[in-house]
């Protein structure tokens, strides 16, 4: 029997000059990547009894546009014979043309019909795939994306679609027969490496997505739904999570599972060559189960162990994927910090000038609505006992209840932070870059936020500082939500936080910042285009109206939904 593609192909980190393309096969393999006269060959390596394989691409011309083919023990499997797409490309970075940078987070898979578009809402990136694939069949290229970043919840572990809950119930059951469901886990969330598997499988392999990932560089960055909600709040968090059974699989499976999923992918040749894990993994013989768990569980019990936080480059700027869950120091309530010691220094080392562009991609806003900022960093002070502690525990229930888990938590980290592109904007760490972004996801509302320094700052620095945050890209917020949130980003709700979080104690911080757009409730996807010093963003989404879709009736043929301009900002000259 030959073999088949699982799952991908993928294009994931690439350069001027190479190209990476992941895949997952259904068993073990020499996988063949060829793109015009370059030829890439890997051999898989199995991860409990799951197959993977890094093509790497090398000698590419800057700008390059190649439609490529996958053949696995050389049988040709990409592009498939009945695809109705255009074929993939390799598309290589040309630093001399504008970046076109799409960024959003918050996906669920869908079916895509009347009735999920009810709950979800239109799936952006599906959206955005279709209206690329018909640019392609045109010929036109003018706002050919170079690259695509999913910053965070590419996954649910833990809200799991009708498919997903039928694998798990079969499988669940089969162990149950077996005798092997010792560690009780919950039957609506996955546990198991296999489980991770399976979910990552369904989320990827819708034909319009699955193009989209194939034909578009992307880059991932996890949040806490890859694992589970929540993951990381604090240190009572950590201990009430860790007595249960199922925990210790869980969270070496999750994290396992993004280190070959989602982080591999985004290292250059360079960066996966000097990887501590990709080189015992890709030469073991057998299956290297044993080799990530047990890499998953450290980084789990000491997060100092392993930088998930990564640097790209694209023509004139500098992007920071940000790290602002697996590694974060929460265990004393008074020493919290988003980042560990090494990567605070690493970012520290990172926020320079001397580019154009600086762009910092965190899951999690920076810059929150002001009302949101100050009541998390009041509930910060709160829980590290400056009302009483007394207090602490109510604190910590109203953190885990509604999610006061963001920079503005962390105020030692913002503050640190905040310093340092101060510091950059005012040319102190090199020459002053056009603008310093901020991506952002997560909160299933977008907006932009323009920054300056607070009040009674020596100077006002010319470089453009701003929040821009896209999420979701399929998942709707509840009407309830939408309307606390919408609450919470109006004038007189900062100002009532204000009072609360320096009533805690809480200081001022070194930036001021206010929304110059936005909330916006719709599934969105955002676009960064960057050409020399020039940055601007603009939001699409897919306004079908809640009547439309009803008239549609409850079928299940997916909708064809068009890609419409929301709004488009000139953040920089």
């Amino acid at each position: 029997m030959s073999a088949g593609l699982r799952l991908g192909p993928m294009l994931r980190h690439v350069t001027d000059s190479t190209a990476v393309i992941w895949v997952e096969t259904d068993t073990p393999c020499r996988v063949t990547v060829t793109a015009g006269d370059h030829t890439a060959q890997a051999r898989t390596f199995t991860v409990h009894g799951h197959h993977y394989a890094l093509c790497e691409l090398s000698g590419l011309s800057p700008g390059a546009m190649l439609p490529y083919e996958v053949h696995l023990d050389g049988t040709p499997v990409w592009p498939e014979p009945d695809s109705g797409h255009p074929p993939s490309l390799v598309r290589t970075i040309d630093p001399s043309a504008p970046a076109r940078v799409l960024f959003g987070s918050c996906h669920t898979p869908t079916d895509h019909s009347s009735a999920s578009v009810l709950r979800y809402g239109v799936d952006m990136l599906r959206a955005r795939s279709l209206s690329l694939a018909e640019d392609r069949r045109r010929g036109d290229d003018a706002a050919e994306p170079s690259l695509l970043l999913l910053i965070g919840d590419q996954v649910y572990a833990d809200e799991l679609q009708p498919q997903m809950k039928r694998f798990l119930n079969e499988r669940r059951e089969q162990a149950r027969e077996e005798g092997g469901a010792a560690s009780h886990p919950p039957d609506d969330e996955v546990v198991f490496f296999d489980e991770y598997a399976e979910l990552y499988r369904q989320a990827w392999s819708d034909p319009d997505l699955r193009w989209l990932l194939s034909t578009v560089p992307t880059l991932m960055l996890f949040d806490d739904h890859d694992i589970r909600d929540d993951w990381n709040t604090s240190g009572a968090w950590r201990r009430d999570i860790a007595q249960n059974p199922w925990w210790r699989p869980r969270i070496t499976s999750g994290l396992g599972a993004y280190w070959i999923y989602q982080h591999v992918g985004n290292l250059s040749p360079e960066e996966r060559a000097a990887d501590p894990v990709y080189g015992v993994v890709t030469a073991e013989q057998n299956d290297a189960a044993e080799v990530i768990d047990a890499f998953a569980w450290q980084v789990h019990e000491k997060p100092v162990s392993y930088r998930w936080s990564y640097r790209y480059d694209i023509g004139g700027a500098r992007v920071l994927m940000v790290d602002t869950r697996c590694g974060r120091i929460v265990e004393d309530d008074a020493r919290r910090t988003m980042l560990g010691p090494d990567d605070s220094a690493w970012l520290d080392a990172q926020l320079t000038g001397d580019v154009d562009h600086l762009i910092v991609a965190s899951t999690l806003p920076f810059l929150l609505p002001k009302g949101v900022h100050h009541l998390e960093a009041w509930n910060e002070a709160v829980c590290a006992g400056a009302w009483g502690s007394a207090l602490r525990g109510f604190g910590e229930k109203l953190r885990q209840e509604i999610d006061l888990e963001h920079w503005a938590a962390f105020q030692h980290s913002f503050h640190a932070v905040s310093a340092a592109v101060l510091e950059v904007a005012a040319g102190q760490r090199g020459a002053a870059p056009s603008s310093v972004l901020f991506l952002g996801g997560d909160v299933h509302f977008s907006y932009l936020a323009r920054a300056r320094p607070s009040a009674g700052a020596a100077q006002r620095p010319k470089t453009v500082i701003a929040q821009l945050v896209c999420s979701p890209t399929c998942n709707w917020m509840p009407p309830l939500l939408r309307r606390l949130t919408w609450l919470a980003a109006r004038g007189i709700a900062g100002a009532v936080g204000t009072v609360m979080s320096r009533a805690a104690g809480v200081r001022q911080g070194p930036l001021d910042w206010k929304l110059d757009d936005g909330p916006w409730y719709d599934n969105t996807l955002a676009t960064l285009t960057l050409d020399g010093r020039t940055a601007e963003v603009s939001w699409t989404h897919s306004p079908v109206g809640r009547q439309t879709v009803q008239r549609l009736g409850s079928g299940t043929a997916p909708l064809q939904p068009a890609v419409k301009e929301l709004t488009r900002y000139r953040l920089s000259d």
